[in-house]
């Protein structure tokens, strides 16, 4: 009797630790971290609960393998954060011109066409994991990139330091 009481006790904390655990998780992010810049004009949007969670899971999914913690394992001197994001040509460090990057990706200095090299929408028939996303999957990726440096500070691109 006494063993059946501490093990139904060991099973009460564990399943009290697994749904606080979940509630931590499932805090939603405030309106300024979810705030981010929709183009060049310095219009912002704030990304909606969904938009995050997907943009969260196609990353994960579709980049995630090259661009881990924002870094890109390519060029570990170019990486996701807002100042590589900023410096590139044109800037990337808002939602439309991610978005046009992911469809039609150019090099650092937008000279030259790297579609066969980076996946993207242009070069869905090399990169399977392309084919299906939308222009709203584009939009959510992009809302996770730029969101991730109020989330993750100074890791998110920090590259082997944090990584």
């Amino acid at each position: 009797m006494l063993k059946q009481k501490i093990w139904l006790s060991l099973a009460c904390a564990s399943l009290a630790g697994i749904m606080f655990s979940s509630s931590v998780h499932a805090i939603e992010l405030d309106e300024a971290t979810r705030t981010v810049p929709l183009g060049e004009s310095g219009k912002t949007i704030i990304l909606t609960a969904e938009q995050v969670k997907r943009g969260k899971r196609l990353f994960n999914n579709s980049c995630a393998q090259c661009h881990n913690g924002g870094i890109t394992k390519t060029n570990p001197n170019i990486g996701l954060e807002l100042e590589s994001l900023s410096f590139a040509i044109p800037a990337r460090d808002n939602i439309k011109s991610l978005v046009d990057y992911m469809k039609d990706p150019t090099s650092y200095d937008g000279a030259t066409s790297i579609a066969e090299l980076h996946p993207s929408i242009k070069s869905a028939e090399i990169f399977p994991k392309m084919r299906n996303l939308t222009d709203e999957d584009l939009f959510a990726i992009a809302g996770h990139i730029l969101m991730q440096p109020k989330i993750a500070a100074e890791k998110w691109g920090g590259g082997k330091i944090y990584y």
